[in-house]
């Protein structure tokens, strides 16, 4: 599904006392979130004044946020961007547009079920895939995954021996 907004992170903490606000990316380098200009709160945008990576987090500054009050009134918030806004290619998918897509086999046109998660591991991504069975699907072009439709609402798989869970 196209989403207008994606989903980055949550603000976990204030970090010192001039309102510098402690963001903990979900499924991102924070050095990616560190180049957008605006960021979403509760829908609303909020543009950044500041921001730089600090061990795995991204400490921002943001107007408005003073003082570790102001910024400790923003902990537990969710943030987001932009999908327009990112500097991504144009076949690339974040993790919320993929989840809840249904999963196509290519070899019989079944749907085996939908993305329910997107797993992150060092060499790839992976797509916990349930239904009556469930699959992990490397995320792998031209390999595993043939094609993602989000207007159709489908991600179209070559399953092999295996990716099921209850497969040897």
């Amino acid at each position: 599904m196209h989403l207008e907004y994606i989903p980055v992170g949550q603000i976990v903490n204030a970090h010192g006392i001039r309102g510098e606000v402690k963001l903990n990316p979900k499924g991102f380098d924070p050095e990616f979130l560190a180049e957008f200009p605006v960021l979403y709160i509760d829908g609303r945008a909020m543009p950044v004044k500041h921001s730089r990576v600090h061990k795995n987090v991204l400490l921002v500054t943001l107007p408005g946020v003073e003082d570790m009050d102001a910024a400790l009134a923003l902990k537990g918030k969710q943030v987001s961007v932009r999908r327009a806004d990112a500097p991504v290619p144009e076949d690339y998918y974040f993790d919320a547009e993929l989840e809840g897509l249904t999963v196509v086999d290519c070899a019989t046109d079944a749907a085996i079920g939908t993305v329910a998660q997107v797993l992150h591991y060092p060499a790839h991504k992976i797509y916990r895939v349930t239904g009556e069975r469930e699959y992990l699907i490397p995320a792998v072009p031209g390999v595993f995954v043939e094609s993602v439709d989000l207007d159709a609402g489908t991600l179209r798989v070559h399953l092999m021996k295996g990716l099921a869970s209850d497969e040897n």
